[in-house]
């Protein structure tokens, strides 16, 4: 299940992001002294209350089975309208919830929804080259590699190269080669 955060997650999105530090810190910016907190956490609900009514942005977090029990989290963000139509992408998950397909499907929904009710033509993400398991897990969602962006994000407080993907409401072009 997807939706946007509200107060209510706090203590689960802490407990999930604090107990995972050391697994997303290494492709994350650098957190903020206060990144743990609930003023933070405040902020971040209002933040995603304004950006889904102003469309720019579409944050939700990923909740695993009738329990809703938060894993992760999906943002289409940097909606951009007018000739662009178009979003990045970005997520995070706990360790103990990758490689089980829950991200991919998160994706995939808001893929749907990207193109076929808000109207996007086109969805862009990237990830750190080394990090295989993002780069794999967006091919299998269906983005194709595009390029290299030089100094594209600071993570863990360096500029970071990224690889480029996208994926596209009517695309034409086949499988990508990554290599």
């Amino acid at each position: 299940m997807l939706r946007a955060p509200i107060h209510k997650d706090f203590v689960d999105w802490s407990n999930l992001r604090s107990g995972n530090r050391d697994f997303l810190e290494p492709w994350d910016p650098v957190w903020a002294s206060d990144h743990l907190t609930r003023k933070n956490f405040t902020n971040r609900v209002y933040w995603s209350q304004r950006a889904i009514a102003s469309g720019t942005a579409l944050p939700l977090f990923v909740f695993l089975g009738d329990k809703e029990r938060l894993v992760g989290a999906v943002t289409l963000d940097n909606i951009r309208r007018g000739p662009m139509q178009t979003g990045t992408l970005g997520y995070w998950m706990g360790k103990e919830f990758t490689r089980q397909g829950i991200m991919r499907e998160a994706i995939g929904l808001v893929n749907d929804y990207a193109f076929n009710t808000l109207g996007l033509s086109r969805i862009e993400a990237a990830c750190l080259p080394e990090n295989e398991a993002s780069r794999g897990l967006l091919e299998t969602s269906g983005f194709k590699y595009e390029g290299v962006a030089q100094s594209y994000l600071q993570i863990n407080g360096r500029w970071r190269t990224h690889v480029l993907y996208a994926t596209l409401r009517h695309d034409r072009r086949g499988r990508a080669d990554t290599d």
